[in-house]
């Protein structure tokens, strides 16, 4: 046993050795590691206190702070009054804005060593600091005490209790404030003013408070659910104040996400260790989420938010909250809602909204899609079926008409297992049955089960030759809300031809009068939300014929019914419209052909698609420009707030094709499409992100971008714009992401350091190498504009032939190329020294600065002489070695030329003679007669001429 110890401690001295080696060679997370393997060997090791001070030193380069504190807490538990312990904990408490803690930890360190000079400066800095938050938070204290009177007090006058409330809203977003409030029992005074208030606002309000105590701190978070309790939360969604659930799912949301470390930015993720310290409240409120999504005393708005907080959080691995979800059979809760029918009304029937079966199933293909292994999937499927199995055992009918339902759910979210339903024997065969009955609630459900089943080609060839006869009889029926069903399941089958103008499933014309048929429903006043959607969904599926699409965007009724539907924001009406758009907009994913492969085809008698005359990039534009002009932007900025990553990229391929025509990305940045852009470039799926980036890159290129992304957004989109820069990327979104973050690069300081963080300045070179000329000329210039950052002339003066490059670059046959390496050479050597030397190293030096000297374009010749001005400025014994060459000679020609257009060039050529005259390197003789060069080339060529 002993020799086991002495093993382990060994090894931990060798891991915090390997530590400082990746710690000096600014290898963070491996120092971090190692660290870590030292920590958990050494439990016993007398350096114990130095590996976690060690690693809290590599926490502190990585700015994870909260780690630092931790570690060096550890430390110090062990070795009291470490100097270093307490000064790197004073550090990531001066990051973490706990400025007093700071304060503190400087102040014993002074005490112990006064002599330390490194602690000195912080202290002064401190020091300043944390008397003037005294004096605010003298302030703040009173003013927290002061608004809480008022707003608790129910006899004060409702406007004077509206506005402290507000107050309090402000002052708990202050660390300060909040600390002050939660000391003060604001928790448990919200929770009986919760009971009384009868004041929408107030009551809104006191739900931000709440949010805000809990936000990014842990422990204010425990005590606000301990004195709560998560039921609170439940009966504070249950209301029917639109704002009010939306504030409580806020507020739900602001608490996982301070129990898992998650934050507001769409590319955040939890943290591990965090999840794991705080696994018993993550798993409670994921339980009591899921037990309230049958809850039959709760309103249809606060079911669809619990759905919402679940889905977009279940994705996380870190939580597990997909597998957990299955395990407490939350898959049964989401299909009893999918299956509940407001035409069966029970005391208890569960409310639901328009939105809620299209939530649900949502929820459900989120959760499907984090099943990663055969198991869970298995899991998954089993209980899907358990559920089926169970209703179709049942004897009366309304138990197979809920489970249609469900299965029509299942094939619009999880669409594999849905099909493996729909697959079972007789299953298919009752659908066909309830379609052909008399009763007009069975002839609809197994109508939008049939839509929903003719998902794929294949399925849809076969329901063609079962069920179309049965879908015109249903169309027949005097109830509208079966004939458009039924409408647009002749729709569907009528298209699985997709774009291929040659394949017609029914005769020629026939997509023209279901067009006219869905056309009516839209468009007829006095019809219901519901029938409309429907007749969007069958244009959906009619608007993959080109002919259709121009009968449609000529229809301006309908276009803006169209708009109505999606401004509303219902997710239930998401698919139909915004497909429809996709399709007039030619949207969607284009396989591309080979000529050599349509001759192969053509030769093995296989069918090629043919593309209709309609769908030629002119008529294409022109209905773009239609669907612009009449608002499409705002219509899906209302639909982009699904958590359906797939009707996500929909959205995105619309707003890209858009964006796609330079004129009308003003009107998508006027209409509010940036926003909506930002959030999908940066989550949702792979082609959908691209999208989005693509659109973003557009709009940069052709609008100021303090225009279009103005604020913090012009920082947010560097991120997106930067994802478009990869090997997988088309050479059109490479060029686009250039040219946007060239603009970009221009604005400020502030973006410029962004791109550096986001590794941008290594991405962006990448590009001066690849063999083609826009991507390189794009490149050059976003570099010509970063290089104005001091940390980018950093880079520059390292190890490395960054410099090199660049200047070979300037002999580029593309004047825009050379003109921009010339522009970043001339503002790298204006600053840098060791930039000019870096030139000087090259070994076709003098090549390249002939070059820049009797460079054709004038513009890139004056941007080579500032850059040799600039070299000769660096220091005498730079100048003295390029006046060793035949520079000096050729800048005196320079200075005698008599051409207007490189006015700028004489003039800086002339400056260049100046300053080797002040190094005394060359000698101003007045009395010496000055050759024209120029007089003596004509003699010259005179001479020849004879």
């Amino acid at each position: 046993m002993t020799n086991a110890i002495t093993s382990d401690e060994s090894d931990a001295g060798t891991f915090k050795d390997r530590g400082n080696e990746a710690f000096k060679a600014s290898r963070w997370e491996e120092a971090v590691q190692h660290y870590s393997n030292a920590i958990k060997l050494g439990e016993k090791h007398k350096e114990l206190p130095v590996f976690y001070k060690n690693r809290a030193a590599a926490y502190l380069k990585l700015e994870k702070y909260e780690k630092a504190v931790e570690d060096c807490t550890e430390s110090l538990k062990t070795c009291p009054g470490d100097p270093k312990a307490l000064f790197r904990r004073a550090q990531a408490y001066e990051a973490l804005e706990r400025f007093e803690e700071a304060y503190k930890d400087g102040t014993a360190l002074f005490k112990a060593d006064p002599s330390n000079k490194t602690v000195q400066p912080m202290l002064q800095r401190l020091h300043v600091i944390v008397e003037e938050r005294a004096a605010r938070n003298s302030k703040t204290s009173t003013k927290v005490k002061q608004m809480m009177d008022i707003t608790f007090d129910f006899t004060s006058p409702i406007e004077k209790r509206r506005s402290a409330a507000n107050n309090l809203v402000v002052l708990a977003k202050e660390q300060t404030g909040a600390e002050l409030m939660y000391k003060d029992n604001c928790i448990a005074k919200v929770a009986t003013l919760a009971k009384l208030e009868k004041d929408s606002d107030i009551y809104v309000n006191m739900i931000r408070v709440v949010a805000a105590l809990c936000q990014d701190s842990v422990e204010r978070t425990k005590g606000v659910l301990t004195e709560l309790g998560v039921p609170w939360f439940m009966r504070v969604l249950d209301q029917k104040h639109e704002d009010c659930v939306s504030t409580a799912q806020y507020c739900l949301q602001t608490i996982i996400n301070a129990l898992s470390g998650l934050k507001n930015k769409a590319d955040s993720k939890p943290d591990k260790e965090l999840c794991s310290k705080n696994n018993r409240e993550i798993d409670t409120l994921l339980t009591c989420l899921v037990y309230s999504i049958t809850d039959r005393t709760i309103s249809g708005a606060a079911r669809d938010a619990v759905m919402e907080l679940i889905t977009r959080n279940v994705h996380y691995s870190a939580l597990e909250w997909a597998e957990r979800l299955v395990e407490i059979r939350g898959l049964c809760r989401l299909l009893e809602v999918c299956s509940e029918l407001p035409d069966y009304k029970y005391e208890s029937a569960m409310e639901i909204t328009g939105s809620s079966s299209t939530i649900a199933s949502v929820c459900l293909a989120r959760v499907y899609e984090n099943m990663y292994y055969d198991e869970a999937k298995l899991k998954f499927t089993d209980q899907i079926d358990e559920f089926i199995k169970d209703k179709l055992l049942a004897p009366d009918m309304e138990s197979k008409v809920r489970v249609t339902v469900a299965i029509t759910a299942l094939l619009s979210g999880p669409l594999d297992v849905g099909n493996q339903v729909i697959a079972r024997e007789g299953i298919l065969q009752m659908i066909l049955a309830m379609a052909t009955t008399d009763d007009q609630l069975q002839q609809r459900v197994a109508c939008e089960c049939l839509i929903a089943a003719s998902s794929k080609k294949d399925k849809a060839k076969a329901l063609c030759e079962q069920g179309v006869d049965i879908l015109k009889r249903l169309y027949h029926s005097k109830d509208d809300s079966i004939r458009v069903r039924a409408l647009v399941g002749l729709c569907k089958l009528g298209s699985y031809g997709g774009q291929d103008a040659a394949i017609r499933p029914f005769g020629d014309g026939a997509a023209l009068k279901l067009a006219e048929a869905c056309r009516r429903f839209l468009i007829k006043p006095g019809k219901d939300r519901d029938i409309r959607k429907w007749a969007a969904d069958g244009l959906a599926y009619l608007t993959l014929d080109a002919e259709c699409k121009e009968k449609l965007i000529e229809d301006k009724a309908s276009i803006h019914a169209l708009m109505d539907l999606a401004r509303n924001g219902d997710q239930s009406c998401l698919y139909g419209v915004v497909t429809t758009f996709v399709n007039l907009c030619n949207a969607y994913e284009k396989q591309e052909m080979l000529p050599e492969m349509i001759e192969l085809a053509k030769f093995a008698k296989h069918h090629i698609p043919e593309e209709h005359e309609l769908d030629d990039v002119d008529f294409i534009n022109k209905r773009i420009t239609v669907l612009a002009n009449e608002g499409i932007t705002t219509a899906l900025c209302a639909l982009a707030k699904t958590e359906s990553h797939n009707s996500q990229e929909l959205i995105a391929r619309v707003l890209n094709a858009v964006c796609g025509l330079a004129e009308l990305r003003g009107k998508v940045v006027q209409d509010g499409g940036v926003k909506a852009l930002l959030r999908m470039a940066l989550e949702g799926t792979e082609k959908g992100k691209r999208h989005a980036c693509q659109a973003l890159a557009r709009i940069g290129i052709t609008i100021n971008p303090e225009v279009a992304f103005s604020g913090q957004r012009s920082l947010d989109v560097i991120r997106p714009l930067l994802n478009l820069l990869l090997q997988d990327c088309s050479a059109l979104e490479n060029f686009e992401s250039l040219m946007a973050l060239t603009n970009l690069a221009s604005m400020n300081e502030s973006v410029r350091q962004r791109i550096i963080k986001e590794q941008g300045v290594s991405k962006i070179e990448f590009y001066l190498m690849e063999d083609h000329l826009y991507l390189t000329r794009a490149a050059a210039q976003c570099l010509c504009n970063l290089v104005m950052s001091e940390d980018v002339v950093k880079m520059f003066e390292g190890d490395n032939d960054r410099v090199k490059f660049l200047a070979l670059l300037c002999e580029d046959e593309d004047e825009e190329t050379a003109m921009a390496c010339a522009g970043a050479l001339a503002m790298l050597t204006s600053v840098s020294v060791k930039c000019c030397e870096k030139i000087l190293a090259i070994a076709s030096c003098l090549d390249i600065l002939h070059t820049l000297i009797a460079n054709p374009s004038p513009a890139v010749q004056h941007r080579g002489i500032v850059v040799i001005l600039n070299m000769i400025n660096a220091g005498e014994e730079i100048a003295k070695k390029l006046f060793e060459t035949d520079i000096m000679e050729l800048l005196s020609g320079l200075g005698q030329l008599p051409d207007e257009s490189r006015a700028k060039a004489r003039e800086v050529a002339i400056q260049c003679l100046a300053a080797a005259e002040r190094y005394q390197i060359i000698e101003r003789s007045d009395e010496a007669e000055v050759p024209d060069v120029f007089a003596e080339s004509a003699k010259i060529t005179e001479i020849i001429d004879e």
